[in-house]
């Protein structure tokens, strides 16, 4: 299938600063190359002249690194949007909640939306899952997002390899198709 016939949209979420500190949230953070791939993607993307969406959390916490007046909240170097590409900003863990990404997208006759960033378990998890339940065709590009190792209930440290995986399979057929970022770029070439 060749992606491209269909205009699939890039949905970049939250590759922001913040995720680049090594003390965010604290843990340690498995794929380091995320916002690597996530730039090699967008570039593509702008290549083929295909519709492009950039997402960015805002935290209503002022201590967190995602609030606004924080440099953690402005864009990865790695995707910094473009004058003509449409930057949401959004402060809960879907895209698609108070940022009228819906109407956004239906309003272009979006069907197929492809979705990358940060993180895993978190925003990407949420924002891919309200897309599959919604009727998008939805594709999660794995190695374009990364996790952080995360503190359990009973207080052990869950690896963050372990909760990638489980995020993806979770998501994977349910909710979206989780592909490869090689396995994208030859559905749109």
């Amino acid at each position: 299938m060749n992606l491209k016939s269909k205009k699939p949209t890039l949905l970049l979420v939250d590759i922001q600063k913040a995720f680049l500190d090594d003390d965010y949230p604290g843990f340690k953070r498995n794929n380091p190359d995320a916002e690597i791939v996530c730039g090699k993607i967008l570039l593509k993307w702008r290549e083929k002249k295909l519709p492009i969406i950039h997402v960015r959390h805002s935290s209503t916490n002022i201590d967190s690194k995602l609030h606004e007046s924080n440099p953690g909240f402005e864009f990865n170097d790695h995707v910094t949007p473009l004058d003509d590409e449409i930057v949401l900003t959004k402060n809960v863990n879907s895209a698609f909640i108070g940022t009228g990404l819906k109407s956004i997208l239906d309003e272009s006759k979006t069907e197929i939306i492809i979705i990358v960033g940060m993180t895993t378990n978190h925003c990407i998890s949420t924002t891919t899952r309200m897309s599959g339940n919604l009727g998008y065709d939805t594709y999660l590009v794995s190695d374009s997002t990364a996790c952080y190792n995360t503190k359990a209930i009973n207080g052990e440290i869950i690896d963050c390899e372990v909760i990638y995986e489980a995020s993806l399979a979770s998501i994977n057929s349910e909710f979206a198709t989780v592909i490869n970022s090689k396995e994208l770029i030859n559905l749109i070439d």
